[in-house]
């Protein structure tokens, strides 16, 4: 297919993404916080994390360090042990308690509002920096997760190989008004259709 074709494919599994999906009630890791720091750590605990282990664990979390100044202040093995369900824990546990620290040193507290410097961040790569800047700031971003990334691929829509090939071939491919849209609606029809049989995807959007 040439970039016109894949643009129109994509349009139409879009337009029926939406209208099964968009009103879908169900929250996903990096959505419903109440402050910027809690939506970038939510987001970096969900990296190869189901949302409905994530979020329980980001909530005890936050109820044990409620402010940034206490995450900063917090040791990594306390940071463990809140966050010891979820994947890859100690990594993570690493990367929260030194980016906690680094916000509060060198951003005033603040989450930073650039792609760069967000990736300047531990454990802080394309797909959670695209969801903080879309989240927190309302930035037209594409965030493409493994769910993303297998439909798309399996659809024809994209012919990539890692997530970022994904982001920058759908940059060309899906109107800029859509894209903060992408994710959400291609997690939830992702998590509702495993698997890479086309035919199981489109019907799933039936």
């Amino acid at each position: 297919m040439n970039l016109e074709e894949r643009r129109k494919l994509f349009l139409r599994v879009f337009r029926k993404a939406e209208r099964k999906y968009g009103n879908r009630v169900k929250r996903l890791s990096a959505e419903g916080w109440n402050k910027p720091w809690q939506t970038l750590i939510a987001t970096m605990l969900s990296a190869q994390s189901r949302d409905e282990v994530t979020i329980p664990v980001a909530e005890e979390l936050f109820r044990k360090y409620p402010t940034l100044e206490e995450l900063s202040g917090a040791s990594q093995s306390d940071v463990l042990e809140a966050i010891r369900s979820i994947n890859f824990n100690r990594t993570k546990a690493r990367n929260i308690t030194v980016t906690a620290r680094l916000l509060k040193a060198r951003h005033k507290g603040c989450v930073p509002d650039s792609m760069e410097v967000l990736l300047s961040l531990p454990g802080v790569g394309r797909k959670t920096a695209n969801l903080v800047l879309s989240e927190v700031y309302g930035q037209e971003t594409i965030t493409i997760d493994t769910h993303c990334h297998r439909i798309l691929n399996v659809l024809g829509i994209v012919k990539t190989r890692t997530p970022n090939q994904t982001e920058t071939e759908m940059e060309k491919i899906a109107p800029r008004i859509y894209w903060k849209r992408i994710n959400r609606l291609f997690v939830l029809w992702g998590k509702d259709c495993p698997g890479k049989d086309k035919k199981k995807l489109l019907s799933g959007l039936d």
